[in-house]
């Protein structure tokens, strides 16, 4: 990638804004600067590229059972050869070379550089970002947006795309958990929620309850939940799904897993069914009626 630089501007037919903030933060961390080649001149190139010809023609042919042999091998290779030679440009012993610069050189950082995953992630209703099955605050008036999302194993960085400026950094955290800052939390209930949980009451009375006792308890957090019982009442119907959240309304337990769990026990087929309007007759009239009217025909 340095090596098409030119002018300090990546060349515009690879340029990938990526791996362009990737390199910058890596020479940053390190505390160097780049001395790129100039673009499509194979003179300079070449004396850049040439140390890798060199270590690759010391293993060519030969087979190692582990890594720990190859190093050992190159270990010894370097030692014994690489560091006593004479180099061809300055006519010096490499070794010689390498002890007048080694007190120049700086000392490693403290903590290693992070290599991050990139991603671009929605902003969900709760105001949260999905990462790995956990989930992430935003700053307040990013809901529906994408943003651009970094992680690693210890943290996951939430940037602007059209700035690159970094919203929030938070501690990663086990699938299914929240991560979220007091102040990423919501003054006021947002018009997205009541439209949620007004579709929740349309859906059943049971089922607007239960929703109601989600956000009451969970808060914005719980806005997935709700959208999950919502769900649920469209696989299993609102009647069924009705009655079990009824059920949960009863026990003491009005959460979504309840629901999910008393509706893969109970089947819609064991349930009771009830109609949705007292002027629609339950099913059994029509099956006696069409009963009583096989057996005349038959007689």
């Amino acid at each position: 990638m340095l090596d098409n630089l030119k002018e300090g501007v990546i060349h515009p037919d690879i340029y990938d804004p990526e791996l362009n903030s990737l390199y910058r933060d890596v020479l940053r961390h390190h505390g160097v600067v780049a001395l790129p080649c100039r673009v499509r001149d194979p003179d300079r190139k070449g004396k850049v590229e040439s140390g890798v010809a060199h270590g690759q023609r010391a293993i060519e042919g030969l087979r190692f059972e582990a890594i720990e042999e190859a190093q050992h091998y190159l270990d010894h290779w370097e030692s014994h050869w690489a560091d006593t030679r004479i180099h061809g440009t300055t006519k010096r012993q490499v070794a010689a070379m390498f002890a007048e610069e080694r007190p120049h050189l700086l000392p490693l950082p403290v903590e290693p550089f992070r290599y991050y995953r990139f991603g671009k992630r929605a902003v969900h209703l709760d105001g949260h970002v999905e990462v790995e099955c956990a989930y992430y605050s935003v700053p307040p008036g990013h809901i529906g947006t994408d943003l651009v999302v970094q992680w690693d194993d210890l943290y996951v960085r939430i940037l602007d795309p059209r700035t690159g400026s970094l919203l929030r950094e938070h501690v990663r955290q086990r699938r299914g958990w929240h991560r979220t800052k007091e102040e990423d939390r919501p003054k006021h209930r947002p018009p997205t929620t009541d439209q949620l949980l007004l579709r929740s009451h349309r859906a059943g009375e049971a089922i607007g309850k239960l929703c109601d006792e989600i956000y009451r308890h969970e808060g914005e957090t719980g806005i997935r939940r709700i959208q999950g019982v919502l769900g649920l009442a469209r696989k299993h119907g609102p009647v069924v799904t009705e009655d079990a959240a009824r059920a949960a309304l009863e026990i003491g337990v009005p959460t979504y897993q309840f629901l999910r769990r008393y509706l893969r026990r109970h089947p819609a087929a064991q349930l009771r069914l009830r109609s949705l309007d007292p002027l629609i007759r339950d099913l059994t009239h029509y099956r006696d009626l069409i009963t009583q009217i096989t057996k005349e025909t038959d007689a």
